[in-house]
């Protein structure tokens, strides 16, 4: 891992071995494009996951693949049969913790409760029976191992052993840094609604000169941002068709496709999935989000294809987006379609894909971490 790093880092000296793939990550949408690419090689060379046998789908080793929460059951079933997964657990990298947070929600939680106990004591349980029959969560106190969710529930769940939150790899849809999720350590990772299980008719949209709408938003009052942002702009001007309930006869998807900007604004939690869908469908995405972290950020410059709206500005939301000239929003919408592949669902996965930018930002988080030698 040491060479791996050293490797990345002196990436930026012009090496011959980077045109071995079909794509070649270029241009500003990329914080560095040179290192991104030989880090994404590197993992693909190298990296190695183990997946715990442990537990019985449907709460393990299963996740849904449609709905809200899709990304959770692509992931897990994705990684499965992955020539990323080593059956040898010694030669791993990252040891993966197979459970569904979704699924933990649909099978223990008892409706209205609000009790949380019975569903972290599956995740304490299940914690406690690989670190007793194997020492790879003792040698490292839980620092080389992963959980990933896209439930709003996932932080809450990885409160249940200290050690989970402090020290693990959490790949979460709700990135938010007031929740404690820790950058330097978490995955952000986007939430994609998948209605049928596919993206299909989802991906494309018209050219920017087609696009009549400055800003579209509809969506449920939830959480603290979105009630101000109808109180400001629903109903209130023609260009900003912002509203709680999208009027009859109108297509969601379609307004995107005729919208310059799509608002994402947060709910009651940060993630959504309209930032991914705006992306889709070449809609440049404002993001109104307190605490949030954008997915795969140590590579992406989301400045470049995204606006970002402090929730006291929301008054001010038409004349900051009129502030864009023609000219910066053709280059942001264009630069949107360059990174749309990084978020799109392919079954099998593609190289570059969301699948694989969540490995990578995975990938990149292990390589920080210092771990013990390997046990003889």
């Amino acid at each position: 891992m040491a060479q791996t790093r050293a490797a990345i880092k002196n990436s930026c000296n012009g090496s011959k071995h980077i045109q071995d793939m079909a794509y070649v990550p270029k241009g500003p949408v990329y914080l560095n494009a040179t290192a991104f690419h030989r880090s994404y090689m590197e993992m693909e060379k190298k990296f190695k996951i183990y997946i715990y046998e442990e537990g019985d789908p449907p709460i393990f080793h299963y996740g849904p693949c449609k709905q809200i929460y899709a990304i959770e059951g692509y992931f897990i079933q994705n990684l499965e049969v992955s020539n990323f997964r080593t059956r040898d657990p010694d030669e791993a990298h990252v040891y993966f913790l197979p459970l569904s947070v979704v699924m933990i929600s649909q099978y223990v939680y008892v409706v209205d409760s609000h009790e949380w106990d019975a569903m972290k004591n599956i995740v304490h349980d299940y914690i406690n029976v690989i670190s007793t029959r194997h020492p790879y969560w003792n040698r490292s106190l839980g620092a080389d191992h992963l959980m990933l969710a896209c439930h709003d529930w996932g932080p809450e769940l990885s409160f249940a052993v200290p050690q989970l939150y402090e020290n693990s790899i959490r790949a979460f849809c709700n990135a938010n840094t007031s929740e404690r999720f820790n950058p330097s350590k978490d995955v952000s990772i986007p939430e994609i609604h998948l209605p049928d299980g596919t993206t299909k008719g989802m991906i494309g949209g018209p050219s920017p000169s087609k696009r009549d709408i400055l800003v579209f938003f509809a969506g449920g009052l939830h959480g603290p941002i979105r009630p101000i942002l109808l109180q400001h702009w629903e109903n209130k001007d023609k260009d900003v068709q912002v509203h709680q309930y999208l009027p009859k006869g109108k297509s969601y998807y379609k307004m995107m496709r005729k919208s310059k900007f799509c608002i994402c604004p947060s709910g009651y939690e940060v993630a959504s999935p309209r930032m991914v869908e705006a992306l889709y469908m070449g809609c440049v995405p404002v993001l109104i989000k307190d605490g949030y972290v954008t997915p795969f950020g140590d590579v992406l410059n989301w400045k470049l294809f995204s606006v970002e709206i402090a929730v006291k500005d929301i008054p001010n939301l038409k004349k900051i987006l009129m502030g864009i000239s023609d000219k910066q929003y053709i280059r942001m919408q264009s630069r949107g379609k360059q990174v749309r592949r990084h978020f799109e669902v392919h079954f099998p996965p593609k190289k570059f894909d969301v699948f694989h930018m969540i490995l990578h930002s995975i990938w990149l988080r292990r390589l920080n971490i210092q771990v013990p030698l390997k046990l003889s």
